[in-house]
Order: structure tokens, then sequence, then C-alpha cells
């Protein structure tokens, strides 16, 4: 049965341990290790902490009493609501010991990367459908040209990569978080991913914000819970912001040589979200390699990662990537790596009557009254000297500059000329030799 919650297609869970195609003695180990480290003694807490189904998790039991590694306590625990108790037998603790020695990892029952894969398509950034309403709705609080969002809006229901270029200082941060503010919907993010018998953690409270779930009513007839499976966490749509520090080696899978496990490259915790690359240009690699290195995702869907051993094998990609600099295109990237990026959206400063308005606006809500002479002072003698060129963070900038010197002069917050140009000051730095 296939359930929806929200409008993603939720992962079904998994009703007996042959639906699981998981190695059976990776199963095991998990679940010896689980009780070992967590001291558990009964199968309603081993279920919720390896996060499978009541049935699937006593058949997992049943297989270690057969094997001698799991032992019944021959009693009833009052403390579970008269559960059977079990622990583990010495054999079962010696066989603990050696797979913790293998791998630390314990917990949640990872999901096999094909099964993932399957739910990724399921919930695809590609099959969200935004409109325009929607884009504005995220947007509302800055003030764009019309014309802007009729360039974002097709980019951003493409679910293809963007590149976002302009001065700095207009907002290309804050479009790219209005538009994961616009999707809105919910995704599920497994816990842990299974390849080749090795783990691959997934799910990060860093990057990926859990949903609200929902907690039964024991009393209530109709039970919400159960209705997915619980190895995933139902999350926003993630977002995960680099900037200067990116470097192509956080796009490799990191391996923990301490708990010999293996943790998600960045690209991949991202997986039906958006990855933004903020102030591109400023990291150490070249702009054109950190390109070149999401040039197979951006073209197949598909990111190609390696085992400690060397091995490569494939993952989904399926992620928004947004390029955003204030260089221009023609001067970091070549034509072929230019042709690859889908959409190229420019972003500039604002005219001088969106720049007013803007200005009204913080004003308003930093509680600072307006000033007819202090704005003409500011847009007939200031903005000439630099040509006349506005961007969307000055008028912030210049506002909090004038609350720090009234709050500092002990006097009510107001505007002046003279206030804007003790403001003025500290905007731009003058180009003078500095003798050492």
């Amino acid at each position: 049965m296939n359930m929806e919650v929200g409008n993603v297609m939720a992962p079904p869970a998994p009703k007996r341990l042959e639906e699981m195609r998981l190695p059976t003695a990776m199963m095991r180990d998990i679940v010896l290790k689980t009780m070992f480290r967590k001291n558990i003694d009964n199968v309603s807490e081993l279920s919720r902490n390896i996060c499978l189904p009541m049935q699937v998790t006593q058949e997992l039991v049943d297989m270690g009493r057969t094997q001698k590694l799991i032992e019944s306590t021959g009693s009833m625990l009052a403390n579970s609501g008269g559960e059977m108790g079990y622990q583990l037998t010495e054999a079962g603790k010696t066989r603990a010991l050696d797979a913790l020695a293998q791998s630390e990892y314990f917990g949640a029952m990872p999901v096999p990367l094909d099964v993932y894969s399957e739910q990724v398509k399921r919930q695809s950034i590609r099959n969200v459908q935004i409109t325009r309403e929607q884009l504005t709705g995220a947007m509302g609080h800055l003030i764009l040209p019309p014309e802007l969002l009729s360039h974002l809006g097709p980019a951003v229901t493409s679910g293809r990569s963007i590149l976002m270029y302009g001065p700095p200082g207009n907002g290309k941060s804050s479009i790219s978080n209005g538009i994961r503010d616009a999707m809105g919907d919910k995704i599920y993010v497994p816990h842990a991913i299974e390849y080749a018998g090795q783990v691959i953690t997934v799910y990060d409270p860093i990057v990926h914000s859990a949903a609200e779930e929902n907690v039964d009513d024991p009393n209530s007839l109709r039970k919400t819970s159960g209705r997915y499976d619980t190895r995933y966490v139902r999350c926003e749509r993630p977002t995960v912001i680099t900037g200067g520090e990116l470097s192509l080696s956080m796009l490799d899978l990191v391996y923990n040589p301490v708990a010999r496990t293996y943790q998600a490259p960045l690209q991949l915790k991202s997986t039906g979200g958006i990855f933004i690359v903020d102030d591109l240009g400023r990291q150490a690699e070249p702009p054109q390699s950190l390109v070149n290195r999401w040039i197979v995702p951006l073209e197949e869907s598909k990111d190609i990662l390696a085992l400690q051993s060397g091995e490569k094998f494939e993952v989904p990609f399926d992620t928004l990537v947004i390029f955003s600099t204030n260089f221009h295109p023609n001067d970091i990237f070549d034509k072929a790596a230019l042709r690859r990026i889908f959409f190229k959206i420019k972003i500039d400063g604002p005219e001088q009557e969106d720049f007013l308005k803007i200005f009204a606006m913080m004003a308003k809500k930093r509680k600072m009254p307006l000033d007819q002479a202090a704005l003409i002072h500011l847009l007939k003698n200031k903005y000439p000297t630099i040509d006349n060129v506005y961007a969307n963070y000055q008028p912030i900038f210049l506002i909090d500059q004038m609350i720090c010197i009234c709050e500092f002069e002990g006097i009510p917050y107001q505007m002046s000329p003279e206030l804007i140009d003790r403001a003025w000051a500290n905007m731009f730095v003058k180009q003078e030799e500095i003798v050492h």
C-alpha cells in the first residue's frame, strides 16, 4: 500500500524480514550491537531503536535465539506492559564485541541504496511545481523587479542548475533562501543507507530539520504512526549552503576510521533539496574545477562516490544547485561549463525608486522616522559620488549606523544630513596609501 503524507509518497514500512533486502548477518549484528550498547531487554524498545516494525524486529530476535546469541530471560517485564524479556548470551556478547570492532554503527537499520533510490524518485525536486504566488509569498520581504520572478520561477520548477551573478550586496543569498522557503513540502531522509555491506549515514540534524511527528493518542482508534518506514526521518526539503570554505574533498564520502563508518558528502545530504554554492570564485579551488566536478551529476542525475577500497558506485543526484557569484560568468567559466548551467540570472542593484521603497520599509521595521532633508542629501550629494549605483544592502546598513550613533549620543532615533554623512563614512573605505 502506498501512503501519501503531505504530497510526497511515503516509503512503505517493511512487513517481513525478507522485504528488507539487507545482508542477514549485517541485520543480526546491528541488533546485537544495539542491545549491547543500549542495554535493551525487550522487543518494543529494540524496535524503536532499530526503527523497524515490531513483527520484523521479533523475527530478528528469533533468528538470534536460533543461533544461540539471544536468550529469553523467562520472565515478563512489568515495566514494558508484560512483554517477554530478552538478553544476550555469552556467545551473543562476544559476537557483539567482534561486530563493534568491525563497525561501531548501531541503532537505525540502514536502507539499501537501491531502495533509497526508489524513494528519491518519489520525492524528486523535479516533481516540485512552484507557482508565481508561492514564489512571491516566499520572497515577500524582498523588493525585487517583477521580471526577476519570471526568470526564477521556471528555473526552480525545472529543478535544474541556476547561476545567479551580479554585484555584491543585492540579495543573491536571500533569494536562494526564498527559493527554499517556497518549496514548503516535506520529504523522507534515511538515517543511513547501505551499499556493499558498508553503512553511510545520511540524516544530519545540522542540515535536516525534522518535521513535527504525529504522536498517537493511546485511546484513539485510528493509528497514524506506522504509516511509513521509520528508518527515514520526515524533514523539510534540505538546504546546504557553502561559501568560500567549499573544497572538492567536501564532495567525497567521509570515512570515520574510529567508527569504521562513512558519512554522506554534502550533495548527498542535500538530496531532494537545494545546494547553494555562495560566493563562487572565493574558494581555494578555481571555479572551473568546482563546476567540472558537478558536470556528470548535473547532466545525468547521478553522482559517483568511492569507498576506502577504491570501489566506485553510483548514488542518485537529485538536487537544485544554485551557484552565486559576484564575478561575471565569462571571467570564471569556459563556454562548455556555462552551457551546462541551465539558467543564468543576473541579480542587479535596484533603481532609485526601488531603493527608496527598501529604505522606507527598513526604516519602518527599525522604528526610524524618515526625514525628507536627509533623503534629499543622500540622493543628491552622496550617491553621485559613486555614480548613483544603488545596492540592496545599503538601506539597512545606513539605518543601522544611524541607530548606533543615536543610541551612543543618547538621542531619539532620527535621521539628518549630518547623520547620513557619518553613516556613509562607514559604508566605504577611502582609497589611500598606508605608510608602514
